[in-house]
């Protein structure tokens, strides 16, 4: 992903200051980067230390009692965390998390003032919806992340999802959930080390990069044997 200009980003702050939402408030742009397609491993962080939840509940799918654990950190309007979700995960999903082999969850890591209102909005769907809202997110990136109109794709989207117009910009507006958000992303880099996305920790062991299913095979498979 390549890093806004000041320029864009400045347009798209004004954008969506004009819009009266509370992601006006702040940008992450330039902080951070999207990792390249090859994943790279690095240390292995203590479970003890990556379970504690931060300042919103994390969601899991799978069973607690699978004996791999993956949490990724990603951003709506990351394109290589798309290709992951769109691509790689339903079949870590059938072949894993549906067998009870594998527990995911993914923890909000936002490049941008845009990609922190996409996770807002995932997070007002509610629990039962908010993977939902994500996977649909993803799928249909490119129609909202990168758009001159990036709201207007949004609430065409969620609509879908059956939330109102008046749902989506009082999401928008909770300045708790926007501080919220961004403190998930805060927290994973300062206290992991997380500075692109996706980012994956197997059990603790971080892979920074876009992991393709064989690479997944290869980081599990093993921990299913030990």
């Amino acid at each position: 992903m390549t890093i806004a200009s000041p320029k864009t980003r400045r347009q798209m702050l004004e954008l969506l200051a004009v819009s009266g939402l509370v992601v006006a408030g702040g940008s992450s742009l330039g902080l951070f980067s999207a990792a390249p397609a090859l994943a790279q491993g690095g240390p292995t962080v203590p479970m003890d230390q990556l379970l504690v939840e931060g300042a919103l509940p994390d969601m899991w799918i799978g069973s607690k009692d699978a004996p791999v654990t993956i949490i990724e950190y990603a951003s709506m309007t990351c394109p290589h965390c798309a290709h992951f979700h769109t691509e790689t995960f339903p079949q870590l999903k059938t072949k894993y998390i549906d067998k009870g082999k594998v527990r995911f969850v993914l923890r909000e890591f936002p490049f941008d003032p845009l990609a922190t209102a996409g996770f807002m909005l995932a997070r007002c769907a509610g629990p039962d919806k908010r993977e939902a809202m994500i996977d649909l997110l993803f799928a249909q990136q490119k129609n909202w992340a990168y758009t001159d109109k990036p709201l207007e794709g949004l609430s065409n989207l969620v609509k879908q999802t059956g939330m109102s117009q008046q749902a989506f910009e009082a999401c928008l507006k909770d300045k708790t959930l926007y501080d919220n958000v961004n403190q998930i992303r805060d927290r994973g880099a300062e206290k992991f080390q997380v500075d692109s996305t996706p980012t994956f920790f197997i059990n603790g062991h971080k892979q920074s990069g876009a992991m393709s299913m064989t690479e997944l095979d290869k980081a599990i498979e093993p921990l299913l044997k030990s």
